[in-house]
C-alpha cells in the first residue's frame, strides 16, 4: 500500500497538555513526507478563537482587558471576522473560557464567586464595534452563575429587596429579587449564535449544578440549584412591553444546552441568542468538509476518547465527515477508554499505552503525538 498523499489532520485540542494546534504540528512531524492540511479543531470551549482565526482568511484579533473569574483583570481577545452577505459588518468570536474560564483559577477554585462577568465584557466590546453577528464559545466555564454575570455587563441589573445589586456568581442567585433589563443591549442585526456540545437543561439532576457544579468546586448542589432556580422565577415574572422582556420570560430552562457554562446557555437563551453544535460550527466556518473531500487520510483526537465521545464532539463529527467522502480516518487519543467504540475508526492509538501511563502520556504529550503519527 502506498503512503497517503494528502493527509488532513483535525484534532481538538488535548485538555490541559496541548492545544490543537499544537497537536497537530506534533502529528505532522511524524508523518514524513505527505502533504498535510492543519485544520485544528474546537467545540465552543479552549481554543475555539485558535481554530477560526487559523482557517479564516483576513481574520482580526482585537486585544481586550476585562475582569476575569477570580475578579482579577484578564488580558483576552475576540476575533473579527471580515464581511459575509449576510453579516455585512463582520462577526465578532468570543470565546468564554479565555475571560471567565475554570483553566484561568489554576487550582484556586470559587465555586461561589466565580462568573461571566468578563465573558459579557468581551461581548460588548465587540458590539461597540459594530459587528452584525456573534458567534460565542462558551466552554470551559469556571461558574455556575446562569449568564448573571454576561448580562450583567451588557446592561441588565440584578437586584435583592433593598435594591443592591447581588454579589456575583452563584453565591448572589438566591438573593435576586428584582431584574431590571431596561438597558440590555440589543443582539446584533444578524443575530447572536451559541457553540456548545452540551444538551443539559439548566435545572435538576441533569442540570449545571448537578452535573458540572462538583468539577468546579461545588460543595452544595442543591443550594447552587435552587439559585438557578431562583433566577428562572425572577424572569418569568417580569413586566413590561419591551422585546427584551418578552424574549427574557420566554427562555425554557429545559431547552438543550440550557445548563451549558453553568446555565450561560439559560441566560444567553434568555438575551434572544441560539444555542448550535459547537463543532458543527466551527466545521463550517473552517471549511472542514471540503478540506476532507479532496483527502487520502483524515486523522482526529481528542485527549480522553471514551463513551460520550460520540454525542458531539470533535472526533464523531469528523468521522462522519471522512465516512460521506470515503475517506480513512485514524483516531489519536491521549487515553480511549475501554467502553469506547472506536468502530468508526480506521486505527485508533492511545498516548497512554504508547507511553505506559496516563501521567508519562500527559508529561510529553507532544513526543508521544510524533510517535503515534509515525506508527499510523
Amino acid at each position: 500500500m502506498t503512503s497517503p498523499r494528502r493527509i488532513v489532520i483535525a484534532p481538538d485540542s488535548f485538555k490541559g497538555t496541548a492545544s490543537a494546534a499544537a497537536v497537530v504540528d506534533a502529528l505532522a512531524a511524524g508523518l514524513g513526507d505527505a502533504e498535510i492540511v492543519r485544520m485544528p479543531m474546537a467545540d465552543g470551549g479552549e481554543g475555539t478563537l485558535d481554530a477560526v482565526e487559523q482557517a479564516v482568511p483576513g481574520a482580526r484579533r482585537t486585544a481586550v482587558r476585562v475582569t476575569g473569574p477570580a475578579i482579577f483583570p484578564v488580558d483576552a481577545a475576540w476575533l473579527w471576522l471580515p464581511p459575509t452577505d449576510d453579516a455585512p459588518q463582520g462577526t465578532g468570536v468570543v470565546e468564554l473560557g479565555a475571560t471567565s474560564g475554570i483553566e484561568l483559577l489554576g487550582d484556586d477554585l470559587r465555586p461561589w464567586t466565580a462568573s461571566t462577568l468578563g465573558f459579557g465584557q468581551a461581548i460588548a466590546k465587540a458590539l461597540d464595534h459594530g459587528v452584525s453577528r456573534l458567534v460565542l464559545g462558551i466552554g470551559s466555564s469556571s461558574s455556575t452563575d446562569g449568564g448573571v454575570g454576561m448580562l450583567t455587563a451588557l446592561g441588565a441589573r440584578f437586584t435583592d429587596d433593598f435594591d443592591m445589586t447581588v454579589a456575583p456568581g452563584a453565591e448572589g442567585l438566591a438573593d435576586i429579587t428584582r431584574i431590571d433589563l431596561e438597558r440590555l443591549r440589543k443582539l446584533p442585526d444578524a443575530g447572536v449564535q451559541v457553540l456548545t456540545d452540551v444538551t443539559n437543561p439548566l435545572l435538576g439532576a441533569r442540570g449545571a449544578a448537578a452535573v458540572f457544579g462538583p468539577q468546579k468546586g461545588v460543595d452544595d448542589v442543591a443550594r447552587a440549584d435552587a439559585g438557578l432556580a431562583n433566577l428562572v422565577a425572577r424572569m418569568r415574572g417580569l413586566d413590561g412591553d419591551a422585546a427584551a422582556v418578552a424574549t427574557a420570560r420566554a427562555a425554557d430552562p429545559d431547552e438543550p444546552g440550557a445548563g451549558a457554562a453553568g446555565g450561560t446557555g439559560y441566560g444567553l437563551i434568555a438575551w434572544g441568542a441560539e444555542l448550535a453544535s459547537g463543532a458543527e460550527r466551527v466545521a463550517e466556518l473552517i471549511g472542514l468538509r471540503e478540506a476532507i473531500a479532496g483527502a487520502d487520510l483524515v486523522i482526529t483526537g481528542e485527549g480522553s476518547f471514551d463513551g460520550q465521545s460520540a454525542a458531539g464532539k470533535v472526533p464523531s463529527l469528523v468521522s462522519a465527515f471522512a465516512r460521506e467522502a470515503g475517506v480513512p480516518v485514524a483516531l489519536v487519543a491521549g487515553r480511549i477508554a475501554p467502553d469506547a467504540d472506536t468502530g468508526a475508526f480506521a486505527s485508533a492509538a492511545s498516548l497512554s499505552d504508547l507511553a505506559g501511563s496516563p501521567e508519562a502520556a500527559m508529561g510529553e504529550t507532544v513526543r508521544w503525538l510524533t510517535e503515534a503519527a509515525r506508527g499510523l
